[in-house]
C-alpha cells in the first residue's frame, strides 16, 4: 500500500492534485457554494483524508483560495504544507477541470516516485503499477459506517477538517470570474 511504501522510504516532497469538473459532480447544487458549503474543499477533504493517512503529520504554511465573484465558497485553491520534519507538501484543488479528472497524490522518495491515482485506487512506483483496484470509495465508506454503527463505536479523523478550516482562516482570498452552472 501507499502508506507502507512511504513509511519505508525517505520522502523528499509530496504533492496532492485533486481536480475535477464541478458541473459533472455537483450540478446545480447551490448549497455547496453557500457559506460553510466548502466549495472545492468538498472533494479536497477526500484528498486530505488519504494524505493524512499516508503522509507524516503536516501543517499549513500558506494558502490561496479563488472565490468566484458571485459565490461564497472557493472554486480553486493552492495550499502549501510542511511536516514536522520540514517535508514540503503542496495541494492544488481545481473545480473547473474538464475531460479526465485528476485525483492524485505524488511523492518523490529515495526509493522512487510514487503516484497514488484514481482517488487512491491505483498505486505506481516509478511508473510500475504495484496495486490497482476498481474505484470503490462510497461502497467502502458505507460498509465502514455499517460496521461502526453495529459496533457502537466512533471512527473520526479530524485532521482533514482541521486543514480545511486552517486554509479558510489563513488563506489569501482572490476574487475570480463569476461561476454559473
Amino acid at each position: 500500500s501507499a502508506r507502507a511504501f512511504l513509511s519505508s522510504a525517505r520522502i523528499r516532497s509530496a504533492a496532492i492534485n485533486w481536480k475535477e469538473d464541478v458541473r459533472r459532480w455537483h450540478p446545480n447544487q447551490e448549497w455547496i457554494w453557500a457559506p460553510g458549503g466548502f466549495g472545492v474543499f468538498d472533494p479536497g477533504i477526500n484528498a486530505l483524508s488519504i494524505a493524512t493517512h499516508i503522509l507524516p503529520a503536516m501543517f499549513i504554511t500558506s494558502a490561496v483560495l479563488n472565490f468566484p465573484e458571485n459565490r461564497a465558497s472557493p472554486v480553486a485553491a493552492r495550499v502549501t504544507f510542511r511536516t514536522s520534519n520540514g517535508l514540503p507538501v503542496t495541494m492544488d484543488l481545481d473545480w473547473l477541470q474538464t475531460g479526465p479528472q485528476s485525483w492524485d497524490i505524488l511523492a518523490d522518495t529515495d526509493k522512487g516516485a510514487m503516484v497514488l491515482s484514481g482517488g487512491g485506487s491505483k498505486l505506481a512506483i516509478d511508473g510500475k503499477v504495484i496495486h490497482e483496484e476498481p474505484e470503490a470509495e462510497y461502497p467502502m465508506l458505507y460498509k465502514r459506517f455499517a460496521e461502526i454503527v453495529r459496533a457502537g463505536v466512533s471512527d473520526v479523523d479530524l485532521a482533514p477538517l482541521q486543514h480545511v478550516a486552517d486554509a479558510f482562516m489563513l488563506g489569501k482570498r482572490n476574487v475570480v470570474e463569476a461561476f454559473f452552472d
